[in-house]
């Protein structure tokens, strides 16, 4: 089995090759025995796989009911939602590190928002440069609608997991989550 290559930019204009094995070919050195290890390879494979699938599962399902019942987009509801976090408003340049997108992405829901109303966008008093967006009383108001909505749609698409198993599973997740941040800061 052969080497990709990867293309890396350091800079405009700048190329630099470096040569990565694939990793199915080149697995991390563990004391387990080879059958061991491919079958902790595909038990790890199907956990993604689950994540993934019930993520898009409820994502799809909760996009659907925001358009039928609200004309409005799940991108646009995490915005608000972030900003109903603050009701003084937030720097525009926090939000894309909230919402995890970039500046790109973003701008043309902020601009959405502002068209029609929800939030506002000013300069902010100390630095002309900075912009602040602001949830307006209208955009409060159909906020808090929309994520009652949301609680409730949640509610009843996960109505078959009991409470307790609800706080185990959330439980173990965040171990995982951690597992995870702890490998990716690892050289």
């Amino acid at each position: 089995m052969g080497d990709i290559e990867v293309v890396a930019f350091s800079g405009p204009g700048c190329r630099r090759r470096s040569d990565l094995a694939v990793a199915k070919e080149s697995p991390p050195v563990s004391p387990k025995s080879g059958v061991d290890q491919e079958a902790e390879y595909r038990a790890q494979t199907r956990l993604w796989l689950r994540l993934l699938a019930c993520t898009t599962l409820i994502e799809g399902e909760l996009r659907r009911r925001f358009r039928e019942e609200f004309d409005f987009t799940m991108p646009r509801f995490d915005v608000l939602a972030q900003l109903d976090r603050e009701p003084s408003g937030l720097v525009l340049g926090e939000l894309p590190k909230r919402l995890m997108v970039s500046a790109g992405n973003l701008t043309p829901i902020v601009d959405r928002l502002v068209e029609d109303g929800y939030i506002t966008r000013t300069p902010s008093n100390l630095d002309r440069r900075v912009q602040i967006v602001c949830m307006t009383v209208e955009g409060r108001k159909a906020f808090r609608r929309m994520a009652k909505s949301h609680g409730s749609w949640l509610a009843e698409l996960l109505a078959g997991f009991s409470a307790d198993r609800l706080d185990e599973l959330t439980s173990e997740l965040d171990e995982l989550k951690g597992a995870v941040k702890d490998a990716m800061q690892k050289p």
